[in-house]
């Protein structure tokens, strides 16, 4: 997907970048080929796969969620900062905290967010179970997003303790979401959501499948989730 093709997807879902907002994405291309010489931020890195597998993919969320008001959006094991950051260029009003457990992202995230000049964005090295008891954080975000970073039973775990009460947990998922989910039913209501929607489509150019799952949190975590370090994913509410 070249630059063309990316502003014209986006405008027929519409989405009207501007100069400034293109500028953006060129620089985050840039500084993220630049780093990953330096540290493993992904295996992607030719621009068009950038634009497409990274960029455009990472927007899609806001095709089926509204992203036009304010609210605040934790996104858990970002990595290189998909989807937030992505979103956060083409929706400036929101705010994002995002949230890592190696400190080496996070030094290239708080470096990408001074390159790209955003405002009201924090980074937080931790592990989503440790963050997720964190009085700090518990049940104060709007909305959490995770993308593609473990099976749905644990990511839920990871996530929901996140969400306030009435607020959603977005799930981004390529292949096999559908499955993951029927795993996934117990651990989502144990852990106070219920699954609102579900969105599959392919993604331009290379017709991929994707899914986004949009799961509302209805009621309070309980509090012994989440669990200890390294247990969701050892033994996951299944």
């Amino acid at each position: 997907m070249n630059i063309e093709q990316f502003t014209a997807n986006l405008q027929e879902k519409g989405i009207s970048l501007s100069e400034k907002q293109l500028d953006q994405f060129e620089a985050y291309f840039t500084t993220l080929v630049e780093w990953n010489e330096k540290m493993n931020l992904t295996a992607i890195t030719e621009k068009t796969d950038v634009y497409l597998k990274h960029f455009y993919d990472s927007i899609t969320a806001s095709f089926y969620f509204d992203f036009s008001r304010p609210f605040h959006l934790c996104d858990v094991g970002a990595g290189a900062g998909f989807p937030s950051i992505p979103l956060k260029i083409v929706y400036p009003h929101i705010e994002v905290t995002i949230v890592d457990s190696l400190n080496k992202r996070i030094s290239f995230l708080n470096h990408l967010a001074d390159v790209l000049n955003l405002e009201n964005i924090h980074f937080v090295h931790d592990r989503a179970e440790t963050f997720g008891v964190n009085p700090a954080y518990r049940e104060t975000f709007d909305v959490v997003t995770a993308r593609a970073v473990a099976r749905m039973s644990v990511l839920s775990e990871f996530c929901l303790p996140l969400a306030k009460v009435g607020g959603h947990f977005l799930a981004m998922k390529a292949l096999h979401a559908k499955d993951e989910l029927d795993s996934a039913q117990k651990a989502i209501s144990t852990l106070g959501g219920k699954v609102e929607k579900v969105h599959t489509f392919t993604l331009p150019m290379e017709d991929s499948e994707r899914s986004i799952l949009i799961i509302k949190k209805e009621k309070q975590t309980p509090k012994k989730y989440p669990r200890k370090p390294g247990t969701p994913g050892k033994s996951p509410i299944e």
